[in-house]
């Protein structure tokens, strides 16, 4: 089953939005390193020098420490999870119609071979909904119970079905105008194979506090995903912060009760995955104070597995400055 490799239109809008980005991701990691650090030295020109915070500005207690490895931990623990992005093993973008799906090489939507019987059955896409019909002798549950049909997606749907066999559980997603199939097998070779991921050491002084100034009318923000889709997405807020006397912001979106921040820095293509990190922070204080720890700074799941629609960072998100804190790529960079 071949990789899920970004679209060309992903490819011209990611150039036109950011150009390190382009790079980073369509060629090969040694010249992307190459092209990254120029490009990045000529994005940077005039920009002051930067220098990562001292270490005696701010004591790095153990108990701190200690409490970034606890999520660190805990973030793992989620990776390997049965609905972590590690067991995640396929994603199949539907044709109106009928679409045959089994480990057959001539199923339009081929699963792991020895996971399921070829032609194990029809996934139909109709306008705006899913059904699909499971051929006979083979074995597909639904909620545990085995199933011949099922109505896999409508838009009214407040909870979409899992299907499952063996070790494989399959659903749909929908991204923008599009509709798919996400295949997770919990033999996953990420997941049988995940080695940890690499972190820059904790310090205190990535710990920075930040101010957030809410947009004074409702905002929303292109962000494009690893596919190529650009959607709009609603932006509650700026966050403001200052690094070594120099100030910076970062757009933030809504993600629960946290703020989800995608950001880039020099370190893209380096050190860290070449096409940006994530970062939660708290919502405000009545005065407007948060956080941001990049300490925790984590990898989008495209840097472990292909069949992921990671958004990537803004334009406007791009720090002309080295994170040297939280996950480093988890790939060859």
């Amino acid at each position: 089953m071949g990789k899920i490799w970004p679209s060309f239109g992903f490819f011209l809008t990611l150039a036109k939005s950011n150009i390190l980005f382009f790079y980073s991701v369509l060629l090969p990691n040694y010249l992307a390193r190459f092209l990254s650090l120029f490009i990045f030295l000529v994005l940077a020109s005039g920009c002051s020098e930067f220098n990562a915070p001292a270490n005696n500005t701010v004591q790095t207690s153990q108990d701190y420490v200690a409490s970034v490895d606890k999520w660190h931990q805990e973030r793992e623990a989620k990776l390997k999870s049965p609905d972590g992005w590690l067991t995640l093993a396929g994603l199949f973008w539907l044709q109106e119609g009928e679409n045959s799906f089994g480990s057959a090489p001539n199923d339009n939507l081929t699963f792991p071979e020895g996971r399921i019987p070829g032609r194990a059955g029809v996934i139909q896409l109709k306008g705006d909904t899913v059904t699909t019909s499971i051929n006979a002798g083979v074995e597909v549950l639904l909620q545990g119970k085995p199933v011949h049909e099922a109505l896999l997606y409508t838009p009214d749907m407040d909870t979409v079905p899992r299907l499952s066999h063996g070790t494989l559980t399959w659903y749909v997603i929908k991204r923008g105008n599009r509709y798919g199939i996400r295949l997770r097998d919990l033999q996953n070779d990420a997941l049988v194979h995940f080695k940890g991921i690499k972190r820059f050491p904790v310090r205190a002084e990535w710990r920075i506090k930040a101010h957030f100034v809410a947009h004074p009318t409702p905002k929303q923000i292109a962000i494009t995903n690893i596919v190529g889709q650009t959607s709009m997405q609603d932006s509650p807020g700026t966050l403001i912060f200052t690094l070594n006397g120099q100030q910076y912001q970062l757009d933030a979106l809504l993600e629960g009760e946290e703020l989800f921040i995608i950001f880039a820095d020099k370190t893209n293509g380096l050190e860290t995955y070449g096409a940006g990190r994530y970062l939660y922070a708290d919502k405000p204080g009545p005065d407007g104070s948060t956080v941001l720890d990049f300490n925790k700074a984590s990898n989008p799941p495209c840097d472990f597995v292909s069949y992921a629609t990671c958004p990537l960072p803004p334009r406007q998100n791009f720090l002309p400055i080295m994170i040297e804190a939280g996950e480093k790529s988890y790939g060859e960079y």
